[in-house]
């Protein structure tokens, strides 16, 4: 017998029940002035747990936006660990920095890359990164979890947010292009041999998957 769906109410206190400070206010303050959605502060939190938990040194961000969820990231990452952060929006990233500064975020710990990603991340290291979190261009995640599976390490995470897309990737009627593509991801991650998936309904919903110990790996 299934339970019972959650409610509402218990939905958003258990996405809000990690706070956030007046520096993450200030930071969705400023991506609304610009026009960026950035990741609720249930997907944020756990980011910045996932980061935890791994001890995470190295990161790739697709999608810095105004630094909400790199804030999140940075936050749970180890001391001296380093996040790869990388939007075609330079002024995004500007804003970003900014974020990071007030939070007293030390510069050489959030490394900015302007560009495409798909132009940008061919030229990372492979298997070096603890974490791939995805926030990009929802027709291109297809790719993303392609250079994903080679940015890292066995036992890292890849983790991409809008999963549910606003309730429609639920819904088979939902046709529109970025619909079908996280809903096509969807089915990549489920059924890869060498990854371990989980489908957390937090925010706009957090698609997680490790990717495992295999000798191609």
């Amino acid at each position: 017998m299934r339970p019972e769906p959650i409610s509402p109410a218990s939905w958003t206190y258990a996405d809000e029940f990690v706070g956030e400070d007046d520096v993450l206010a200030a930071a969705r303050a400023r991506a609304e002035e610009v026009g960026v959605t950035p990741i609720g502060s249930g997907a944020g939190a756990a980011l910045r747990f996932l980061a935890s938990v791994l001890d995470a040194r190295a990161v790739v961000e697709i999608g810095t936006g105004t630094g909400v969820s790199g804030l999140w990231l940075l936050r749970g990452m180890r001391a001296d660990g380093v996040l790869t952060t990388v939007d075609i929006e330079a002024e995004h990233q500007r804003l970003a920095r900014q974020t990071f500064t007030d939070a007293g975020i030390a510069p050489q710990r959030a490394r900015t890359i302007s560009g495409a990603a798909l132009d940008v991340l061919p030229r990372l290291t492979d298997r070096h990164y603890d974490i791939v979190f995805v926030d990009g261009d929802k027709r291109e995640y297809a790719d993303y979890l392609t250079e994903a599976l080679r940015l890292l390490r066995p036992g890292g995470v890849v983790a991409f947010d809008n999963a549910l897309w606003h309730d429609r990737v639920a819904d088979p009627a939902q046709r529109d292009e970025e619909t079908v593509a996280i809903r096509a991801l969807g089915r990549a991650v489920s059924s890869h041999e060498s990854l371990v998936p989980l489908l957390l309904p937090v925010g706009d919903g957090l698609l997680l998957a490790k990717k495992e110990w295999t000798p191609e790996a």
